[in-house]
């Protein structure tokens, strides 16, 4: 199996800025030590309500990666106009709503059709990438790969924090979802509540080919900064 990728999302990063309204940490800086210790990108979240990623460090950070950029977004006109303008590498479509502190779920795909094909169509027309974040469910694989979108992001939510029969459940959801997804032509990518030690029963998965983590690997960098951090989830990560 090829190796699995590692995104690393730098929203919390954002979080520890905002919750003081400085100018630190600095995202760009923190983003070239997560690359140079080998991340192969970055994801950020630019929410509707602006509470961590700002408008300014979506510019800011698209002329200085040297990775890819996979941008986050609600189906929301105000944000697609960055994502238009800034034209990142990647757009992954999620639901969002203002009251919950992380995204709850899964983009219901199935039932919003109408709604996102034209965004879809925008973004793929520019050359961005488009990813649905979505349950490891096989009716909304099959609205992602009607939309004609190339990826998909398996929400792992679901997996990270089940227990007993019910852990079992979730982690066969997820190697049916991304062999299913495989049939279909989606490049399959996961993400959402992943530690270094929970991810390990989700390598041997086939067609998986980015894992996006971000609040563990800050977290973690607390103890050891953000490039050992980064080092250690890839460690973890190797297959």
């Amino acid at each position: 199996m090829e190796a699995i990728k590692l995104g690393v999302n730098i929203d919390h990063a954002a979080t520890l800025r905002q919750a003081r309204g400085v100018d630190y940490p600095d995202l760009a800086a923190i983003a070239r030590l997560v690359e140079g210790a080998g991340a192969h990108g970055i994801t950020i979240h630019l929410r509707e309500d602006r509470r961590h990623i700002q408008d300014a460090d979506v510019y800011t950070l698209r002329k200085t990666l040297t990775t890819r950029m996979n941008l986050e977004m609600a189906n929301n006109p105000d944000v697609l106009q960055v994502a238009l303008d800034v034209v990142p590498d990647e757009v992954c479509l999620v639901p969002e709503r203002r009251q919950e502190l992380t995204t709850e779920g899964g983009l219901d795909a199935a039932g919003q059709l109408d709604a996102l094909r034209p965004t879809v169509q925008a973004l793929a027309a520019q050359g961005t990438h488009v990813s649905l974040f979505i349950a490891p469910d096989r009716r909304q694989l099959e609205a992602a790969a009607t939309l004609g979108v190339p990826y998909v992001e398996l929400h792992t939510g679901a997996y990270a924090n089940a227990t007993g029969d019910a852990l079992k459940r979730e982690l066969d959801a997820l190697y049916d979802a991304a062999a299913y997804g495989a049939t279909l032509g989606l490049k399959v990518n996961a993400g959402h509540g992943l530690t270094m030690e929970n991810v390990k029963p989700l390598l041997a998965i086939p067609n998986l080919d980015t894992l996006n983590i971000g609040h563990s690997i800050i977290a973690h960098a607390l103890f050891v900064g953000v490039a050992q951090a980064t080092r250690d989830m890839l460690a973890a990560i190797a297959r």
